[in-house]
């Protein structure tokens, strides 16, 4: 069982990276937020691995902290979640964020989640709030007003792009390349999509 890759990127993509360790590419899935920390293609990186075997398939689920491991492995331990679904979850959701979403019950947050109605929510907070709680993920509450408020910005632009008649697949790519600062508005943020989006 796999558990931990160090090597050079050979190519990067919001949801994937291919890792070569030693002359071997490892094709390893990843969130947008490990994408968004990951070095350019070249440069070298650690990744924390969870390895997911099936019948038909061995897939490498790469993530950059123990932190984005350890909710991974807590969302494919609840009922109705897997792998795919677990990585989407922490795609649109930072893992303090997350924690923050869980341990607060908010069921309009977590059903926001594309892949998410309010019963896989609502069994999310059942199950996995005393496990985050025992995890110690917490945000620092000076820390938590910036972060909803850059939140609300992203799920503004997503909204007018789909608007616009993009697909919400091809916004959550265009987006994952998005660099969000945190003084950004949403003019700014739409500008840079857009840019993506018509290259």
């Amino acid at each position: 069982m796999i558990a931990l890759l160090t090597g050079k990127i050979a190519h990067k993509a919001p949801d994937y990276i291919i890792l070569d360790v030693n002359g071997v590419g490892y094709r390893v899935q990843i969130p947008l937020s490990t994408y968004y920390v990951l070095p350019a293609e070249g440069g070298a990186v650690s990744l924390q691995i969870h390895t997911s075997v099936k019948e038909d398939a061995i897939n490498l689920y790469g993530f950059r902290t123990p932190q984005e491991k350890e909710l991974f492995q807590l969302l494919i331990g609840v009922s109705g979640v897997g792998p795919k679904l677990a990585n989407g979850i922490l795609s649109n959701s930072e893992p303090l964020e997350l924690a923050d979403s869980l341990l607060r019950g908010d069921l309009a947050r977590l059903s926001a989640i594309p892949g998410i109605g309010k019963k896989t929510a609502e069994r999310l907070v059942l199950e996995l709030k005393e496990k985050v709680k025992k995890l110690g993920i917490t945000r620092p509450a000076q820390d938590a007003a910036p972060a909803a408020a850059k939140q609300e910005i992203r799920e503004d632009v997503i909204s007018a792009l789909i608007n616009l008649g993009y697909k919400e697949a091809v916004v959550q790519k265009a987006l994952g390349e998005v660099r969000i600062a945190e003084d950004a508005t949403l003019e700014s943020i739409l500008k840079q999509a857009l840019k993506i989006l018509m290259k």
